[in-house]
């Protein structure tokens, strides 16, 4: 069941991210002292009472000025209303009631969703009540006084704002959304993307660079399944990022990372393979991430039957330890083969969260020593594998029991993990082996009787 939707409506700077951080007991929404860091609509989960809801936190409002972005914001604004059960308006109680916040409440007059008023900045109760006062002009029904860093109000606030809101309705069995997580560098068109799976401007986009600033949740059906799409800030090099919104934006994006199921590795087909890419691949990798390549502005590329297999055969050379991730090409701008992300993705999660029996495991290796042996150290000692099971999902992890890791090279662990894969499967997906000597075992095992002993 979809929730009710709270859209958070102001001009710039009134600390609306703070307020949705505040609602929401979260620190998602990139908060900072300069006017016009969130542009997109941003999503966020809030409850209070018997109720649960979403609140969609948007640009600052700005109606004499269109230079950079403000159109856009104002259209991200405007289907954040068409959505939502209420409009939450925040105001400065600090600055009084200004010209801007007078044209946003004309504005809001027209559109027919039910508005409540929030006077932010009030620390002081007695004098928050002063505050508040002067904004009863706008004509928007009560002011409320509320401090969002504090708190100091938000709880009467929330409490009429719940009363707009229909009671949650608890769905027994309902599954998890799949989080697919949209990563790149700047300008490789993830914003795009996520615009032409969506069928709607979902982000804003902008040759600019830095555009997307906050991590963009969208929840959509397909496959027969629930994804919540997270769009993130492009990723730069970590020396060329200053201090301020883009720093906390791409700090977002790794956490994106590390919470998705899935992602969606965004190259440029006119760019290829750049060291950041091979960086951001290597941090897929590292996180145990599920892993779906994307080739962006394939329309742009001049090319014939022959093209493809060899671009494709050039990407995999420089993301070779992303040799098990399927490729796609597309183009978010024409729409092409974008919607086939969905079920290379999903095979992706399905390998994932895949277990597979000791026994099938065992059957794999041993048809690997048949056809390659351990190799034999300088000493003349043999590398001996007993046997191995799975011991852990999201990535799929095993065990190999061995006589000495320390026998088996990088070389041999490459071959078995290759044996693994060529025998399972696991495609879309990283593994993880572990190789435990004798030694260790018997560790354990001495471990275990102590701590028995212990009891």
């Amino acid at each position: 069941m979809a929730l009710p939707v709270v859209a958070i409506i102001g001009r710039p700077n009134v600390g609306k991210s703070t307020l949705v951080n505040r609602l929401c007991r979260s620190r998602e929404a990139i908060v900072h002292d300069q006017p016009g860091v969130t542009r997109d609509r941003t999503y966020q989960e809030g409850y209070w009472a018997d109720r649960t809801f979403r609140v969609v936190d948007t640009g600052g409002l700005v109606f004499d000025d269109d230079s950079e972005f403000l159109p856009e914001i104002r259209e991200q604004a405007n289907l954040a209303l068409a959505e939502a059960a209420v409009a939450l308006v925040i105001v400065d109680g600090q600055q009084g009631c200004t010209a801007a916040d007078q044209s946003i409440a004309e504005w809001l007059r027209g559109q027919g969703v039910p508005t409540l008023l929030a006077v932010n900045k009030c620390e002081s109760p007695d004098a928050g009540l002063a505050m508040a006062a002067e904004f009863w002009g706008l004509g928007l029904g009560e002011p409320f006084p509320i401090s969002a860093i504090h708190g100091a109000g938000t709880g009467d606030l929330l409490d009429k704002v719940v009363s707009f809101l229909a009671p949650t309705e608890e769905q027994e069995g309902e599954e998890e959304p799949i989080q697919l997580a949209i990563i790149g560098r700047p300008n490789v068109g993830k914003s795009s993307l996520l615009n032409a799976v969506c069928g709607e401007n979902r982000a804003i986009v902008s040759p600019i660079r830095g555009t997307t600033r906050d991590t963009i949740d969208t929840t959509i059906d397909r496959e027969g399944k629930t994804w919540k799409l997270l769009d993130t800030a492009g990723i730069r090099r970590r020396r060329s990022v200053s201090y301020g919104p883009e720093y906390f934006g791409i700090n977002r994006s790794f956490k994106a990372i590390e919470r998705s199921d899935v992602c969606v590795l965004v190259i440029d087909a006119l760019d290829g393979v750049t060291e950041q890419d091979q960086r951001l691949a290597g941090r897929i990798e590292e996180d145990g991430r599920a892993c779906v390549v994307v080739v962006n502005k394939w329309d742009a590329i001049e090319k014939d039957s022959h093209t493809m297999p060899a671009m494709e055969k050039e990407l995999r050379a420089k993301l070779y330890f992303l040799d098990w991730a399927p490729m796609l090409f597309t183009s978010a701008l024409s729409g092409q083969r974008v919607q086939a992300i969905f079920p290379l993705a999903l095979l992706a999660v399905e390998q994932h969260r895949r277990r597979v029996t000791t026994s099938v495991v065992n059957e794999v290796l041993t048809e690997a020593l048949s056809w390659r042996t351990p190799p034999t150290s300088r000493g003349g000692r043999q590398g001996r594998l007993y046997y191995g099971t799975q011991v852990a999902v999201r990535p799929p992890s095993f065990t190999l029991f061995v006589n000495e890791p320390k026998l088996f090279g990088d070389t041999y662990r490459r071959y078995v993990e290759r044996q693994i894969r060529e025998g399972l499967g696991f495609e879309g997906t990283p593994i993880k082996l572990f190789w435990r000597g004798k030694q260790q075992r018997d560790a354990e095992k001495e471990l275990a009787r102590t701590q028995n002993r212990g009891r």
